[in-house]
């Protein structure tokens, strides 16, 4: 019997309505002779849909979404300057009412230097490692407001919320995948000065290690992991940290492994009550929009890992290992454009 996923397909704004369609292209021929298939729900939403008609994400449009099983998302934004958006923010209203009202405490990144790319760290450098960042949480809780705005006496304050329940739940995400990687989990925060957060993820820190004696682990001050990122990478399995840290580090991550362009990551609910998400680091690009020319490869990585979470890593490797020979190949295909990167990908899942 065939299994029919209901997906929500989110190409959003920019160069995200380039490189989904590929993505799309590839994971059906991923999985076109298996017996799986996806059921495409198509929603226009971003900054040209809130320019038109004023709507961001609308509720009954949300409650749509939450009937299917995942989520492609390509990349929202308009062009920087643009006096319409002065005051909007489309990351808030949509993105992240999409982690928050879904609950997709899981934030994953994935960081790998594969053969025939080159890493801003030279010949030789070596990094496969996974960021695991809190999603729900943080600096980005929206906790925090602004008295006396516009006056020169303004205040503004950003709460950086932590729970223990929280905190606890995306501890305990990142041994469970250490267990199935290498065996190494990296906590990252900043207890010596954020005391009362940083306090709380020690803590929890020390509790859940405690259940997991197999996993190796250790704790770096956020800064210091920076350095380490950069010089010793292949140190890093599983590395475990808060919103606004992991925000900053899976940059600096996708920048070392090969520059944002390949860089994928999935937004999730583990316990599977809600749509988990999936989507290119990248951003929707403007100043290239409508050419052609944006690599669609960070996108595709996406959808590979939306299969794995559907329980289709078969799939997801395949994906995967056809985007490894595309890349190894690429030095002697010359430059291409979004669709032809996509045709080759699908042609060596065929």
């Amino acid at each position: 019997m065939t299994r029919t996923i209901p997906l929500a397909v989110i190409p959003g704004d920019g160069i995200g309505r380039e490189v989904v369609p590929e993505a799309l292209k590839v994971l059906h021929a991923a999985t076109e002779h298996e017996d799986v298939a996806f059921e495409l729900h198509d929603f226009d939403l971003g900054i040209d849909r809130y320019l038109r008609t004023g709507d961001m994400l609308p509720d009954a449009e949300m409650r749509q979404i939450a009937q299917t099983e995942a989520i492609l998302f390509g990349a929202v934004g308009g062009r920087p300057g643009d006096p319409r958006l002065a005051g909007i923010s489309i990351e808030r209203g949509l993105l992240l009412r999409l982690r928050f009202d879904f609950d997709q405490y899981v934030n994953l990144r994935p960081a790998l230097i594969r053969p025939g790319v080159s890493s801003v760290l030279g010949p030789g450098a070596r990094a496969d490692f996974v960021v695991v960042r809190e999603g729900t949480e943080g600096a980005y809780s929206g906790s925090g407001g602004v008295l006396r705005e516009g006056t020169p006496n303004a205040v503004a304050t950003e709460v950086a919320l932590a729970t223990h329940h929280g905190v606890e739940r995306v501890m305990r995400f990142a041994f469970d995948l250490a267990r199935r990687r290498r065996g190494r989990v990296t906590v990252v925060h900043k207890n010596n000065v954020l005391v009362h957060s940083g306090g709380l993820w020690q803590s929890v820190q020390d509790e859940v290690s405690a259940r997991y004696p197999d996993i190796e682990v250790d704790y770096l001050h956020v800064d210091a992991a920076t350095i380490h990122l950069v010089t010793t990478p292949e140190r890093f399995d599983v590395i475990v940290t808060d919103n606004l840290f992991g925000d900053i580090l899976t940059d600096l991550a996708g920048a070392i492994a090969g520059g944002i362009g390949l860089a994928a990551s999935g937004s999730i609910d583990p316990e599977r009550r809600y749509p988990s998400m999936f989507e290119p680091v990248h951003g929707s690009a403007p100043d290239i929009a409508g050419q052609g020319v944006a690599d669609p490869t960070a996108a595709v990585l996406s959808a590979a890992m939306m299969l794995d979470h559907l329980e289709l890593r078969g799939q997801g490797d395949r994906i995967r290992d056809a985007v490894a020979a595309d890349l190894d190949a690429r030095a002697s295909t010359g430059p291409r454009g979004t669709a032809e990167v996509g045709d080759a990908l699908a042609a060596r899942l065929t």
